[in-house]
């Protein structure tokens, strides 16, 4: 029996779920559109374990969403976590965020693409088929009108996450399906994090780092 923690902060939603075999059965998370993270994660771990009477030597495994996303979302997320496995000797398994958040869409047809709103017009983007398995590697880039035709030529594509809203403004395309007011869950995160422990599919505690996709860049202030 494997009992794994799960941490999700690459958005604005600050989520934690509890999951055993690869189903969840205890999830906390709030998306105030706010970053909360520093404030609200330990409490949220601390709750979830409580209100399911467990204590933190009883995990067996930590997971967190290593990215891409929000810089100081995943890196709270990711400081979180490796502070558990170190505190508690436990393995650390590294989901990514894109691959979980494909997991919101069912469909027995078609193309998955999880796309993560970045700045302006550009979103972080991978494509996977019905299956959950990956058809095109997280990218970023720009939108424009004919973005992701060689997928909507040959058929259905469902597009979810944060990047829809800008996504549906420009691509007018018959097979394209926008499953709106998605974010990346630690709920999803379960499935993918068993099969990653029976695999003993492990990060290096001491070496491992978010997944930025991107450096970030600290813009300077405005001049009053």
């Amino acid at each position: 029996m494997a009992i794994i923690l799960n941490i999700e902060t690459s958005t604005t939603n600050c989520s934690v779920s509890l999951s055993k075999q690869g189903e969840t059965f205890a999830l906390l998370e709030d998306n105030s559109k706010e970053y909360s993270h520093a404030e609200r994660l330990h409490i949220y771990i601390e709750t979830i374990l409580a209100n399911n009477n467990l204590a933190t030597n009883q995990l067996d495994a930590i997971a967190v969403s290593k990215g891409p996303g929000s810089y100081t979302g995943l890196r709270i997320g990711v400081s979180a976590a490796k502070g558990l496995c170190f505190a508690l000797n436990k393995p650390l398994i590294a989901i990514s965020t894109l691959e979980a958040l494909a997991h919101q869409v069912d469909t027995t047809k078609g193309l998955i693409i999880p796309m993560l709103d970045a700045r302006r017009m550009e979103v972080y983007s991978a494509v996977f088929d019905q299956d959950f398995n990956t058809i095109r590697k997280v990218e970023a880039q720009i939108l424009e009108a004919n973005s992701f035709n060689e997928y909507l030529e040959k058929g259905p594509v469902y597009f979810v996450g944060s990047g829809v809203e800008k996504t549906k403004s420009l691509i007018q395309h018959p097979n394209a399906h926008f499953v709106e007011d998605k974010l990346p869950s630690a709920n999803q995160m379960s499935l993918i994090a068993y099969r990653k422990f029976i695999q003993n599919d492990f990060e290096d505690v001491a070496y491992f780092e978010p997944y930025y996709l991107k450096d970030f860049v600290a813009l300077k202030p405005k001049k009053r």
